[in-house]
């Protein structure tokens, strides 16, 4: 069945349409049990409707596959207990690493205990020692979004915080809090969850705490789309009045009107390194256990020129 027995021709062809007559199929999670491997990477998200996720599962899903490997998605919701759950099944089912986008304590005293390669993006967990960490460079994005918007003419930025406080969402707050501090700007801002419900709330809140903002640090490009909706019905003009720059340019920022200005993370790369390191650490092979990718301002219509 597996072609490594030495078995002559007359009893193969038996064999193989026995096999077809009855629709067997190889039980895979025993053949995993057996060899202590199920050739499968696990992988955990919080969100799987946001762009940036979708687009980071697709890019480990491509380098997976391409050496042999599947991927088992779980979207948590960032559900503790559901991230429990899935980190028990990835072990059971044998996987033999992964991924996780989490900024639950609790998901991290549970990956303490798998005996398999665990890989963070985008977030690291206080006091988890991972086998690697993936992250752009969000400090440096911060820094980016307030000082285009400064020189595009912004004096009043309103920066909308991530407020459970996850390192990504931390660090581009810090960032903007400096260039804040920098040009002597008042620091301003209100809590958003990355999704769009959570950006339109916030959005709401600006108008009625800042009535003065011109410009507008958004946490993701879905959020942006959020405050561009919101300012839009209340008679707000992007950019003339209000400036507005996303974050992650998941690609939609283009279909806006006016085009969405954004700071871009290599979301794919990410992705591709995520699988690439798990499939290293497998085959007892070296890699970087740190691993912070470059942003970059892409300019486009929602600040002015």
């Amino acid at each position: 069945m597996n072609g490594t027995a030495n078995v002559n021709e007359e009893k193969k062809k038996r064999v193989e349409a026995a096999i077809k007559e009855t629709g067997f199929q190889p039980n895979e999670l025993a053949r995993a049990l057996y060899k202590k491997s199920s050739k499968m990477i696990g992988m955990i998200v919080p969100d799987i409707e946001n762009p940036f996720f979708s687009e980071l599962a697709k890019a480990v899903e491509d380098t997976a596959y391409q050496n042999g490997y599947r991927i088992l998605l779980c979207s948590s919701g960032g559900d503790e207990e559901k991230e429990a759950v899935n980190i028990q099944m990835f072990n059971q089912l044998r996987a033999d690493g992964i991924v996780v986008m989490t900024n639950c304590a609790e998901t991290g005293k549970v990956l303490a205990d798998c005996p398999i390669p665990v890989v963070l993006v985008d977030r690291k967990l206080d006091g988890f020692k991972e086998n690697a960490l993936i992250e752009a460079d969000n400090y440096k994005g911060g820094c980016l979004a307030a000082e285009h918007l400064v020189k595009c003419g912004s004096k009043n930025i309103v920066c909308m915080k991530e407020p459970t406080g996850y390192s990504s969402g931390r660090r581009r707050y810090e960032g903007y809090l400096d260039v804040c501090k920098k040009y002597n700007l008042k620091e301003q801002s209100v809590d958003c969850c990355y999704n769009y419900e959570s950006g339109l709330r916030a959005a709401e809140e600006i108008i009625k705490k800042y009535p003065e903002v011109d410009g507008v640090v958004a946490g993701n490009d879905i959020v942006a789309m959020s405050v561009y909706k919101v300012f839009t019905r209340h008679g707000k003009k992007i950019p003339q009045e209000v400036q507005l720059v996303g974050f992650d340019d998941v690609g939609f920022g283009e279909l806006f009107i006016p085009e969405l200005t954004t700071i871009h993370q290599p979301i794919k790369e990410m992705g591709h390194l995520a699988a690439e390191i798990i499939l290293k650490a497998v085959n007892g092979e070296p890699y970087e256990k740190k691993n912070v990718f470059d942003v970059k301002l892409i300019e486009r219509e929602t600040t002015k020129k």
